[in-house]
């Protein structure tokens, strides 16, 4: 008897891992992991991809294993110009966690840096945007140079921006004994003063900084020299994020919501360390 219950114990926890849920490909947004839902059901011979920042692609009942998983690789790198690589080929999960947070490889060097434009494009640099930062001190992003930075806009008045403040929190706590790496957190279209009261009534401590708005009907951001850009040139809608090197190189962007910030902190340790090698 003590042996029979312990078989059936046993096929109870198998079949309790059967149906548990499934290990989900990082950094995909949710219709991302919707999408690899409906992969994990689809017939074989099926393949999915996923690239650094949320891209993927995916297909299935193709005539082998190899020609889906081509397939799925060419459709996600049709979204991305971020390397792609296999995360799951029919039943087998594929994917390398030790090596993804170094996919975003090469960073620009410091040749490259030099010659990049400006503006907001992967490969160029940012405007040198004019602020005051969380103590109230008159900054500009080139004061940062050496540093990584992220770069995120956002308004109290932005449903999505709200959403995802406590977990964009998360990460600068991560980071925070990080010297290295600096969060320059601007509100759009609103005055720093609102978009402070209304992080404090919400319990988020982040470090934000002013961009200088007026008010709602305020549509620029200030650059250093005096200048002035449109703040849709910068961010086409809210929030919007961008990750840039030490040289002030934007290496990742991204317009919308970020999905579960801490899965970004790897990389931004990697492109943090990669001005010391």
């Amino acid at each position: 008897m003590k042996h029979s219950a312990t078989v059936a114990i046993l096929c109870l926890a198998l079949a309790d891992v059967a149906h548990a849920a499934p290990t989900m490909p990082p950094q995909l947004p949710p219709n991302g992991l919707d999408e690899y839902r409906a992969y994990i059901e689809a017939p074989d011979h099926r393949a999915f991809a996923i690239a650094p920042g949320g891209a993927w692609g995916w297909t299935s009942a193709e005539r082998s294993a190899q020609v889906a998983e081509e397939n799925a690789l060419a459709i996600c790198q049709g979204q991305t110009d971020q390397h792609c690589v296999s995360y799951a080929v029919d039943g087998n999960v594929t994917f390398d966690a030790a090596t993804w947070s170094k996919l975003w490889r090469p960073y620009p060097t410091t040749a490259q840096a030099s010659r990049a434009a400006t503006g907001n494009g992967r490969g160029q640099r940012m405007f040198d945007l004019a602020f005051k930062d969380a103590d109230g001190k008159a900054r500009q992003l080139s004061s940062l140079r050496g540093k990584v930075v992220v770069l995120h806009f956002w308004g109290a008045w932005c449903p999505p921006c709200r959403r995802e403040m406590p977990d964009l929190q998360k990460v600068t706590e991560a980071m925070a004994a990080r010297k290295d790496i600096a969060f320059v957190i601007l509100q759009a279209r609103e005055k720093f003063e609102v978009s402070t009261q209304w992080a404090a009534k919400q319990g988020i401590a982040l470090p934000l900084a002013d961009s200088g708005s007026k008010g709602d009907d305020d549509t620029m951001f200030h650059v250093a020299g005096g200048r002035e850009v449109k703040d849709r040139e910068i961010a086409n809608r809210f929030p919007t994020t961008y990750v840039l090197d030490r040289h002030g190189v934007v290496v990742f962007a991204h317009v919308g919501p970020v999905h579960d910030w801490p899965q970004y902190e790897a990389f931004l340790r990697d492109l943090a360390d990669s001005a010391k090698r």
